[in-house]
């Protein structure tokens, strides 16, 4: 089958947590073409992903119906032999079914799977294993409907640039706002999106007072779209210790290469999060402890020795994050940053 569409068309987390699985499909056929089905949001990172050879964009209409057979003439026009629906709705799942996709795989749950002719059990309500193992899971049965052995998950990172290009941009940063060679950059990102549960900006502020305590750092605090006032309500809270505040409107791709140049990320479960892990940057992340949303399922795609993951003991609804005790979680991060540092030292 040579002609592959791949559906996850929801957050940009989701869509980075799926860039294992787009390389698991080049991998074990490299001369298939694949194409994914995402939102406008999330085109710029999807353009960069190089197991992607095409993309259609999800605009959606206003009727379900209208929009289901919208979709399935954008489909139509792919002459797919093959959909794996990572993300699974019912429009989609109708539009696949209208454009007469001939094999159509996706998750055994929901309504939706009326329309699909391959289904695979996964219960990721449970969160049994980490989102992109869910998202792989589904290539391999793909795979293996094919005949064939699934290959092994390539190893991080998944998004790589040019060495040179990030250590210009963070030099002309540096410049520009006169920070120290020396110091080494923290990110913290205190948006989420509306999409995760996050911190208080209290504790965000609590957490960069005590790591600064340990070493010589400059924070930089990340903003998104829509999230410049929370990264200047969280500079009003770190009085005398040295930060930045880093507005992001020059699009994912540029937010990405940035992300690219730090030495720890910092943030709730949130898209800039994932993309750091993509890029196999160190990360430090706090979860709720509700079920759907457990560091175990929305695990960073960054190697093991480079990710940290904190979450109250027990889901507390509104106020779950406020039993996370800081004191500890900075130690954590301040180990971690001498273990990285010291490794960078023993490769030098």
């Amino acid at each position: 089958m040579q002609r592959i569409l791949v559906i996850r068309n929801d957050k940009l987390g989701d869509f980075m947590l799926a860039w294992p699985a787009f390389s698991l499909i080049k991998q074990q056929n490299p001369h298939s073409s694949v194409t994914a089905l995402v939102p406008g949001y999330t085109r710029p990172v999807a353009e960069l992903c190089p197991w992607i050879d095409e993309l259609i964009i999800d605009d959606r209409h206003e009727s379900t119906l209208a929009d289901a057979v919208h979709l399935s003439r954008l489909i139509r026009a792919g002459n797919f032999d093959a959909s794996i629906s990572l993300y699974s709705e019912m429009r989609t799942a109708l539009a696949l079914w209208l454009a007469r996709v001939p094999l159509r795989i996706g998750p055994a749950t929901k309504l939706a799977q009326v329309f699909l002719n391959r289904r695979l059990r996964q219960k990721r309500s449970l969160s049994q294993k980490p989102e992109y193992e869910y998202n792989a899971d589904l290539v391999r049965y793909f795979i293996t409907l094919s005949g064939d052995e699934p290959d092994s998950l390539p190893a991080p990172p998944f998004m790589q640039f040019d060495a040179s290009e990030i250590a210009d941009i963070m030099r002309a940063y540096r410049h520009e706002h006169n920070i120290d060679a020396n110091r080494r950059l923290v990110f913290i990102h205190a948006g989420s999106g509306g999409s995760a549960i996050n911190l208080s900006l209290q504790q965000f502020a609590e957490l960069i007072k005590r790591i600064n305590q340990s070493g010589r750092f400059h924070f930089v605090l990340t903003a998104g779209p829509g999230e410049l006032d929370t990264a200047n309500a969280l500079s009003q809270l770190i009085p005398g210790v040295e930060h930045t505040i880093y507005h992001s409107t020059q699009g994912l791709e540029n937010f990405s290469k940035f992300i690219a140049g730090c030495d720890l990320f910092i943030s709730g479960s949130t898209g800039p999060l994932h993309i750091a892990g993509a890029l196999n940057v160190p990360t430090a992340a706090f979860y709720p402890a509700r079920q759907s949303a457990t560091a175990l399922r929305w695990q960073t795609l960054n190697r093991e020795n480079r990710r940290l993951a904190f979450a109250p003991e027990k889901f507390g609804g509104d106020q779950d994050m406020q039993t996370i005790d800081m004191k500890p979680c900075a130690e954590h991060i301040i180990s971690m940053l001498g273990r990285d540092a010291a490794a960078a030292d023993n490769v030098i």
